[in-house]
């Protein structure tokens, strides 16, 4: 056992990350490395659950490694690593399947609202939560950091783990979630009330983290804000300028109140550079990625074997044994 309690996230390389994927997870990562054992896995194999071109995946892949190192994951304090370089994650979601119902499945909303959008629905569409169960509970997870769109899924998890402690003895730590109170829902900035998405939003709604610093600028300088010119937090009355400064404390750390404060005689045209500025402010240009991966996958097997080899053993199966089939203890027969 680590000296440090467990904290694992899986992010999916296909489709491009906004920044609501980087306020709701990304930012989080690296506060928590600094606290906890840190597995950051790049769930490439949820990918292939939709119609995908293979080499757009492996670039993607190589890009989200990228983006991880360059919002503050450090390969020395974190282990980074792609899920399909560890055998033991497609091992476990067949056994996990064994304890997951056909009904929890269906009730999945990621798994309605995807499979309306498409002609052809492959059966890893239905049943990749439980791939991203074994994900979470293959490395004994304390604490899932999530988004607030994730918490359905992180429930099944749960929900997996005490059922399978229950039937086979006690196996997994039962994860909770991280979701963060200031940002784990960032807005369209052309539609304030709508989530910001990278399927639903229009190209001005949604901030890309690998769009040019000027792209982003002119996005904010267009966020649609409210009536006056009053810049307060109240997500009811005022939604655009309530995701603008939780957008704003996101990519400065200080507080909503003192930003409130700082901007109290500002026009919204200045306010909108300032939120702008700072989210230019957030990029940066990792390297080595490659070999960081490789390292980080290492580490997730050596610490991933003890668990799957757990779930083996109290499932029933027959532990196999170097030559037990040659020699005189060979089976009739074989």
């Amino acid at each position: 056992m680590a000296d440090q309690p467990t904290v694992f996230s899986g992010i999916q390389p296909t489709g491009r990350k906004t920044l609501g994927n980087y306020s709701g997870g990304f930012r989080q990562y690296a506060q928590t490395q600094e606290t906890h054992d840190a597995f950051f896995c790049i769930v490439d194999l949820h990918s292939i659950t939709v119609e995908y071109d293979p080499a757009v995946l492996r670039e993607a892949t190589l890009d989200l490694a990228a983006m991880l190192f360059a919002t503050g994951l450090d390969a020395e304090r974190s282990t980074v690593f792609c899920q399909s370089h560890v055998q033991a994650h497609s091992e476990a979601a067949w056994l996990l399947s064994a304890v997951a119902s056909y009904g929890q499945l269906g009730r999945m909303t990621q798994f309605k609202e995807k499979s309306d959008r498409h002609d052809f629905v492959s059966a890893g569409l239905f049943t990749y939560p439980v791939l991203m169960a074994g994900d979470i509970l293959l490395y004994q997870a304390d604490l899932v950091p999530i988004g607030d769109d994730q918490r359905q899924h992180l429930e099944l998890a749960r929900d997996i783990a005490e059922r399978f402690n229950f039937r086979y003895g006690d196996t997994f730590t039962v994860p909770d979630g991280k979701f963060p109170e200031i940002g784990g829902r960032i807005m369209d900035l052309q539609e304030p009330t709508n989530k910001m998405s990278t399927t639903l939003s229009s190209e001005q709604g949604a901030v890309y983290l690998d769009d040019t610093p000027d792209a982003i600028r002119k996005k904010f300088k267009s966020a649609v804000t409210d009536s006056g010119r009053e810049v307060r937090y109240d997500p009811k009355e005022k939604p655009g300028v309530s995701n603008l400064l939780e957008i704003l404390t996101v990519a400065t750390g200080e507080p909503i109140d003192a930003l409130e404060a700082r901007f109290a005689d500002a026009g919204y045209g200045d306010f909108k550079e300032a939120v702008g500025e700072a989210v230019v402010d957030l990029r940066s240009d990792p390297r080595e990625l490659q070999r960081l991966l490789g390292v980080g996958a290492e580490k997730a097997r050596r610490t991933s074997e003890p668990t799957l080899a757990a779930m083996y053993d109290r499932m029933g199966f027959v532990k196999p044994e170097a030559g037990r089939f040659f020699g005189a203890a060979r089976p009739r027969g074989l």
